[in-house]
């Protein structure tokens, strides 16, 4: 299958060009699956501490309006991360599109930050701390949303579960390459192949750093986004991840 990784502007009077551009370049690459950044379709909301009501509710509603648009990338997948709320709990849940029009949600970020620039813990709510693998047409895939990144126990029970890809929605600051070497780690301790997307430019304590990346199953990088290429489109091979599980230091999932 090829994948698709992207960094995409903060700024909504960009946004709209580039993603015209990604479905140009997603077309001509015959991608079969996108994974677009955490929270993709709405200006960055949590560089106040402050939660709001209306603007999370904006959020929820833009985020289903453009489920509306996803058919425009002609892929049979897209994943990222959505807001939702459930009951009277607010969450930042993983989510995979599929050509039909079926959305389905996995995973709720955990890892909260609170920090200038990146206030999300007063906005929602931590997700469980259980982590589970889910079927995409042959495929065994998880999520881990930006932060949840850094809990390598986690990349490595979706290893166990046998995973295929870990996918990882980000909305993370200048600082990428310590964000890149993470995505190398879930990726040698879990077996799977690590996909990853994240935001770009931004302003005030809100500044996005870009560089999405494609992971082997081994930690070897197979495609990086910058600048002047927003878009990666790598071919990922299932088998190849099936057989890492076999391999040092997945070898040992029985043991823990």
């Amino acid at each position: 299958m090829k994948a698709t990784v992207c960094e995409m502007p903060d700024d909504r009077s960009e946004f709209g060009e580039w993603w015209e551009r990604l479905g140009t370049h997603v077309k001509r690459e015959g991608s079969g699956l996108v994974l677009l950044p955490e929270m993709p379709f709405v200006r960055w909301m949590f560089a106040s501490r402050r939660f709001s009501r209306g603007v999370w509710d904006r959020s929820v509603e833009e985020h289903g309006r453009w489920m509306g648009r996803l058919p425009e990338l002609g892929v049979a997948f897209v994943a990222g991360s959505r807001p939702v709320e459930v009951g009277r709990r607010r969450f930042n849940e993983g989510f995979v599109w599929s050509a039909g029009g079926k959305v389905a949600g996995h995973h709720r970020k955990r890892y909260l930050p609170d920090q200038p620039g990146f206030y999300e813990a007063p906005w929602y709510t931590r997700g469980e701390r259980k982590v589970s693998a889910f079927e995409v047409r042959g495929w065994r895939a998880g999520f881990l949303i930006c932060s949840d990144l850094w809990s390598v126990w986690n990349a490595r029970a979706y290893g166990k579960e046998g995973a295929d890809v870990i996918m990882v929605p980000r909305a993370t600051g200048l600082g990428v390459d310590k964000w890149l070497a993470g995505g190398r780690a879930a990726a040698v301790v879990s077996g799977a192949y690590c996909l990853s997307s994240n935001r770009s430019r931004g302003r005030g304590a809100a500044r996005f750093g870009g560089l999405g990346w494609v992971v082997d199953p081994d930690g070897e990088v197979l495609g990086l986004t910058s600048s002047d290429e927003p878009f990666v489109t790598v071919e990922i091979v299932r088998e190849k991840a099936r057989e890492a599980k076999r391999t040092y230091p997945r070898d040992s999932f029985g043991t823990d």
